[in-house]
């Protein structure tokens, strides 16, 4: 199995949501690792830098290269939080016109702040993320 940049460490979860500089992302943040780890029964995992993950699944490239990556997870970067699911979030047209302000890409989505979005709308799109199940 080969090793992604962004592949699971020991970080610490705690410590790297403390050193977060912006106190509304750092606050959304720690909000977001409980409402994962509640919805997903897993504990996070530092994946790579700056990505909080949860859970772990394999999965192949087309040219067979094997990989490990996480269920559900989120990232505090600086102009977003990004949400990563593991399915395309642009065919969950009902659920992302309830959500609130919001951007999409392909299996992520980008939230200024969560006071911005519908938390229960949120977890309807977390929970569809269910490879851990």
């Amino acid at each position: 199995m080969k090793k992604l940049v962004n592949s699971e460490t020991n970080k610490n979860v705690d410590a790297f949501i403390d050193n977060i500089d912006n106190a509304t992302r750092k606050a959304d943040s720690k909000l977001l690792v409980d409402l994962i780890r509640n919805i997903t029964k897993k504990e996070p995992k530092i994946w790579g830098a700056r990505i909080v993950g949860y859970g772990k699944y394999a999965y192949k490239r087309k040219n067979g290269d094997e990989f490990e990556w996480f269920n559900v997870g989120f990232s505090p970067g600086k102009a977003n939080l990004t949400i990563y699911v593991m399915y395309d979030i642009n065919e969950e047209e009902a659920l992302l016109n309830q959500l609130g302000k919001h951007k999409t890409g392909r299996g992520c989505l980008y939230i200024k702040k969560l006071e911005d979005i519908d938390i229960n709308v949120l977890k309807k799109i977390i929970k569809k993320s269910d490879k851990w199940n």
